[in-house]
């Protein structure tokens, strides 16, 4: 995915840049253009005015008059020695008209202008040397800017791309936690039926009709459905949940896997109601993880605890084991996605820790070194939540 992400990051670049800097190359060339085309009239009616007008003896600036009169030829003071240019005024001798020429001569370049005024031949020659750095310094500039011009066409493009890439990695990511959400999520369930599924096989095998086990059964794939409806929803409906009932029917949800496992799980609930208000299937899920959890760090002949406590405002869901415990340090880290995976606790800790956020609660870890863990979950309490229940005692395994 970070690969396709680059080569389409990239490739926005390079279109944005290209468009940017083809853009900037139009617009110079638009600008150099301009500038030569109002030089070259500028320069065309400076000579025609000189011809016309101008006194040989006190021409303007890098304008120089030639006069040829019966033979004789009059210059400017200080004229260049490589003028006048005679091939055109031998050309308006022979011709007449006026012949306006480009020609470089002595290594510079001028525009002249010959033309027969009367019986006088005038030739207007003009140095176009500082027309000519001028646009030298035009150019020049213009390509120190197309080089910086390029630098930010392509700074701008992969800000661009960037933020035009952004919701499309978004997605992929989203796509992706969603992909892995939904593995996790279906394979306790999926473990859960395929355990009890085995048991059915076994005791259809020696005779007996396990009709205990069967509606076992058909309830754990009512609530994987709803585990798939769960995670499909948008808005979850939040409702009046009893975790006691959940912790009780999770219990024996499990003891299959706990009996092969020779773990016991027992159920502990207190006096005053356990009812909050969430998403039940939402819940199960975050009692079915931590119960998964501590069967896998729990060694046979050990013994998983659910506790059930309530208060004024809060009901409080604690699953204690007696297993290899928790390192120094991992409470603080154990719900981080990729921490979680790569420390063996699985995804299923961070969507548990998702899930509680998601309903307003609170989830604590503590454990030592094979001193086992506990995992709390405080919840608030449902104000409509019905009345108190016995204390009871479930033990199953």
């Amino acid at each position: 995915m970070n690969a396709l992400l680059t080569r389409a990051r990239r490739r926005v670049t390079l279109r944005v840049a290209g468009t940017i800097s083809v853009m900037l190359l139009i617009m110079g060339g638009l600008v150099y253009g301009v500038m030569a085309g109002q030089q070259d009239a500028a320069a065309r009616r400076e000579v025609r005015v000189g011809v016309e007008r101008a006194s040989i003896t006190s021409p303007p600036p890098c304008l120089w008059l030639v006069e040829v009169e019966g033979g004789v030829l009059r210059r400017s003071p200080g004229a260049p020695d490589t003028l006048p240019w005679m091939a055109g005024i031998r050309g308006v001798e022979r011709d007449g008209g006026t012949r306006i020429e480009r020609a470089e001569l002595g290594g510079l370049e001028y525009l002249i202008q010959t033309e027969r005024r009367g019986g006088v031949i005038r030739q207007a020659a003009l140095d176009l040397r500082y027309q000519i750095a001028e646009r030298e310094r035009l150019l020049h500039t213009l390509v120190v800017a197309g080089i910086v011009s390029l630098l930010a066409a392509v700074l701008i493009g992969h800000l661009i791309a960037r933020r035009a890439i952004a919701p499309l990695g978004e997605a992929l990511a989203r796509q992706r936690r969603f992909t892995e959400d939904v593995s996790h999520e279906l394979r306790t369930p999926l473990a859960r039926l395929h355990t009890r599924a085995q048991l059915v096989s076994l005791r259809l095998r020696r005779g007996e009709l396990p009709v205990e086990d069967v509606d076992r059964l058909v309830l754990g794939t009512r609530e994987l459905g709803e585990v798939v409806d769960d995670l499909l929803l948008s808005d979850r409906l939040r409702r009046p949940v009893d975790l006691a009932l959940l912790a009780q029917e999770l219990a024996e949800a499990e003891s299959p896997r706990a009996e092969s496992r020779g773990v016991t799980i027992e159920v502990r609930r207190a006096n005053g109601p356990t009812v909050v208000s969430g998403a039940a299937p939402a819940l199960r899920r975050v009692l079915s993880a931590l119960v998964d959890n501590a069967l896998t760090h729990t060694s046979p002949g050990g013994r998983i605890t659910i506790t059930l406590a309530a208060s004024a405002d809060r009901v409080s869901l604690t699953v204690a084991d007696d297993g290899a415990g928790l390192a120094p340090g991992d409470p603080a880290r154990l719900f981080t996605r990729h921490v979680t995976e790569s420390r063996g606790y699985g995804l299923g800790l961070a969507l548990v820790k998702e899930v509680v956020d998601g309903h307003d609660g609170i989830l604590t870890a503590a454990g030592a070194p094979g001193e086992g863990a506990t995992f709390t979950v405080i919840l608030p309490a449902d104000d409509l939540g019905g009345a108190s229940a016995d204390p009871a005692r479930v033990v199953l395994g």
